[in-house]
């Protein structure tokens, strides 16, 4: 009996894992297609949420049900709740991904974004499937000292966040009111899914030392790169 509740507690883990998994390719396809105005891509991305979605509720279910019948205590139930809360920001990701592709998709045969903001776009993009890669991760390693860096390989997102907003507010946009609310979505929906990688890493802190992230102190570490779509 023992034995399978601790194969249901990692079947939930291993269902975190899956959901980063995927929206992380989510958002680096979404990327692709909001800068290539690639319909095809774009309508795939905006299909495969509804697998994140499903996989929120399996998962939902599972510890819900682990809930009821085991009562867990202690250790266990903080993997069950933080689980719980992870599950909710990866499936937030991935309507952030859906969003992007879904402005790909409003906007073609055009693309959305000037080409003089591409390179930030890309970054932004390529990032936050870095970031996301990064919390599948820590999910499966446990290492608290990855899991508080996140946070600050987040300012780099932030930076980029202002740099749109700098193009914005310069008066030489000659890209019109339509593509600046366009650039300013664009720029929220990769931010809040960096905000929310982020917080599935501080989560993890939380499962793993029962303290909150913010009363602990990161090792410096360099993010590490993954090939778009993997």
């Amino acid at each position: 009996m023992r034995d399978a509740y601790h194969e249901e507690l990692d079947s939930i883990g291993e269902g975190l894992v899956e959901m980063a998994r995927l929206v992380g390719s989510a958002i680096g396809r979404a990327t692709t297609s909001l800068l290539d105005a690639d319909l095809k891509i774009a309508e795939s991305v905006i299909a495969a949420d509804e697998k994140v979605d499903d996989l929120q509720r399996e998962l939902e279910a599972r510890a819900i049900n682990l809930l009821a019948r085991q009562q867990p205590v202690a250790t266990d139930l903080r993997i069950v709740v933080t689980s719980l809360r992870m599950s909710a920001d990866l499936e937030r990701s991935g309507d952030l991904a859906r969003h992007v592709a879904k402005l790909a998709r409003l906007r073609f045969p055009q693309t959305a974004v000037p080409g003089d903001l591409h390179a930030t776009i890309l970054e932004m993009g390529q990032l936050a499937q870095r970031l996301m890669a990064k919390a599948a991760e820590v999910i499966v390693s446990k290492d608290v000292d990855d899991a508080l860096q996140l946070e600050s390989d987040d300012d780099r997102m932030d930076e980029l966040h202002r740099t749109l907003f700098q193009h914005l507010l310069d008066d030489r946009w000659q890209h019109g009111i339509e593509t600046a609310v366009d650039v300013t979505l664009v720029g929220r929906y990769y931010e809040r899914f960096a905000d929310h990688a982020v917080s599935v890493a501080k989560r993890v802190v939380y499962l793993v030392t029962g303290e909150h992230a913010d009363e602990l102190t990161p090792a410096p570490t360099v993010i590490s790169e993954v090939t778009e779509g993997k």
